[in-house]
């Protein structure tokens, strides 16, 4: 029986997973401080792993660093979505009884939010505060260049530079 390219890749990934679950969960559970969450980031990753490589092999001199790297950066973006979703949940509490949406809205607005933040990531801190506060917010480029210190002409490329962005990401 000839073995192919997807079983090695099965094999390579049953080996890491074999080699460094218990390492990994250990390691992300004394950064995160919750074993269910860290298992989960722990799953996440080694999908992850697999995914990535679909269709290569997985020849890996330093398993331990590479699967930190990528646990580290799930665990950034797992830490920015609970920081999204704080933030959501606090404008809820500011609301009305009666302006509180229903859950079915609550959770597609969260997963837009989510989107968006997403769409944003690579771009610098002021850019997007410029294009939250000009599209969402629906501030004056005058109001943002106060606000953010910086000159109308410079409000103006942040906002291009994010409308540009956000366009390369759409399919």
């Amino acid at each position: 029986m000839e073995t192919t390219d997807a079983d090695m890749l099965a094999r390579d990934v049953a080996a890491l997973y074999q080699n460094n679950h218990r390492w990994l969960s250990a390691w992300l559970r004394a950064r995160m401080g919750n074993k269910a969450d860290a298992d989960d980031l722990t799953q996440d990753t080694f999908i992850r792993v697999l995914c990535a490589h679909a269709g290569t092999q997985l020849a890996l001199r330093e398993p331990r660093a590479y699967l930190a790297t990528v646990a580290g950066r799930l665990l950034v973006n797992f830490y920015r979505r609970q920081s999204i979703e704080r933030a959501y949940l606090e404008v809820l509490a500011t609301l009305p009884q009666d302006d509180i949406p229903s859950l079915e809205t609550q959770a597609l607005m969260k997963e837009a939010l989510l989107e968006i933040d997403q769409m944003l990531d690579g771009l610098g801190r002021k850019v997007k505060l410029a294009f939250v506060l000009a599209q969402f917010e629906e501030l004056p480029y005058a109001q943002i260049a106060e606000r953010l210190g910086v000159s109308l002409r410079t409000v103006k490329n942040y906002v291009a530079r994010a409308m540009v962005h956000c366009s390369a990401m759409l399919p």
